[in-house]
């Protein structure tokens, strides 16, 4: 793996109501004023899904996440309507809301219930190329120690329907009810896990390969390892954070398991456990270091990770955005807890607004992140140029298919 590795996103965007900051069954409407090829439909049509093109530098696919999420905004607001990158919203009810008209759709909520009903959810999916389904699944094990601490950088779901959950991430709760959501198990190559996935599907328990729920897995039909279990983040910033440090982990591990390092021993039990805390307390509390079960401050364990990182993030010229980046994420906190300040000053109708002006403000201009201001009030850090110029290869900038069948429900 060189410099030039590809990563791509896919962004789930909550539909709200601009009168009444509900959630509301319109995606299809926003759907259909967008272009084809980089916006689906999901589970719950009060959702649009963003893909963004694959980049090999930061810049572009920052540019490309602002673009998309411009363009979902302009044709949401003709329409009274909103757009909100954050794993849930606060205001929403059941009732009003339905499953996509389509017949694999519609199929899981006759078997699923109400988990379909209650799937009001959005999630940020990082994908990172590699050359087989091999690496991606020997990858997709290695890096699970280091996800509890993207899971608490992206938390943004402290609301579920009208209630402060006094979780970070409650979104991970929600999605971890699924028969197949959570941290993936060592496979021995492609071949063993295709045949665990077969397995499932023929036990009638999910109904198609894309319904494997892992934190991290093979695509099914990409040359790539996705990220699956970070809330969607109403920060550009946040979203190329978790992006470039996941790129990193990838191209780490893979060299590692190239020169047949063996993995960090870490029990799967323990990665449970730490994403449960992780999803609780988000950066705004400890975590759980999954190597020695011992609860460690947030900012530690990020920064250690990020330590860890260094060599490949200097191989790739990303270091001193993704240290800028990062420490600026942990010195605001979580969007969790910006949305519990926002509440305090203006309900949770203040807590939609907020989270809607993140979604559309947030980005890159001229080759350049904002951010969000610090928690207790002070101002933005500089902006912070986002990558050294270094050409990619020819086809990365190319689309990728759109992968609805295979996102998260």
């Amino acid at each position: 793996m060189g410099t030039t590795v590809a990563v791509g996103v896919e962004e789930e965007f909550h539909v709200v109501d601009l009168a009444t900051r509900l959630l509301t069954a319109r995606a299809d409407e926003v759907i259909g004023r967008l272009p084809g090829g980089q916006f689906g439909s999901e589970l719950h049509s009060c959702v649009v899904e963003a893909n963004s093109r694959p980049w090999g530098r930061l810049t572009d696919l920052a540019g490309d996440v602002t673009r998309l999420r411009r363009a979902a905004t302009a044709a949401a607001q003709p329409l009274g309507l909103g757009i909100v990158a954050a794993g849930s919203v606060p205001l929403a009810n059941p009732d009003t809301l339905s499953v996509t008209p389509v017949p694999r759709y519609q199929h899981m909520h006759g078997e699923y219930r109400m988990l379909v009903r209650e799937h009001l959810i959005c999630a940020l999916q990082v994908h990172v190329d590699v050359s087989g389904r091999d690496q991606a699944v020997a990858v997709a094990h290695r890096v699970m120690r280091w996800l509890p601490a993207l899971l608490a950088l992206s938390a943004s779901s402290p609301y579920w329907l009208g209630a402060d959950t006094g979780y970070a991430s409650y979104r991970t709760l929600i999605w971890r009810r699924w028969p197949t959501a959570r941290a993936m198990a060592r496979f021995e190559s492609a071949a063993d896990y295709d045949q665990i996935v077969a397995d499932l599907v023929r036990s009638g328990v999910i109904t198609d390969p894309g319904m494997i729920y892992y934190d991290v897995r093979p695509s099914a039909h990409l040359p790539t390892v996705e990220l699956r279990i970070c809330d969607a983040c109403p920060l550009v910033d946040d979203v190329i954070m978790l992006a470039g440090l996941f790129r990193a982990l990838v191209i780490q591990e893979s060299a590692a398991a190239a020169a047949c390092i063996p993995p960090s021993p870490v029990r799967p039990e323990l990665v449970e456990a730490a994403t449960w805390r992780a999803a609780q307390s988000g950066l705004e509390g400890s975590l759980v270091d999954p190597e020695t079960a011992s609860p460690v401050p947030a900012s530690q364990l990020v920064r250690r990770m990020l330590a860890d990182l260094r060599p490949t993030l200097q191989a790739t010229g990303d270091w001193e955005l993704l240290t800028e980046l990062t420490e600026s994420a942990l010195a605001r906190g979580t969007s969790a807890a910006r949305q519990r300040v926002a509440c305090a000053r203006g309900g949770l109708p203040g807590v939609v607004d907020a989270l809607r002006a993140e979604t559309v403000a947030a980005g890159p201009d001229d080759g350049r992140l904002r951010s969000a201001p610090a928690q207790d009030g002070g101002s933005a850090r500089p902006e912070v140029p986002l990558a050294r110029a270094e050409a990619p290869p020819a086809d990365i900038g190319e689309p990728r298919p759109n992968a609805n069948a295979e996102n998260q429900a």
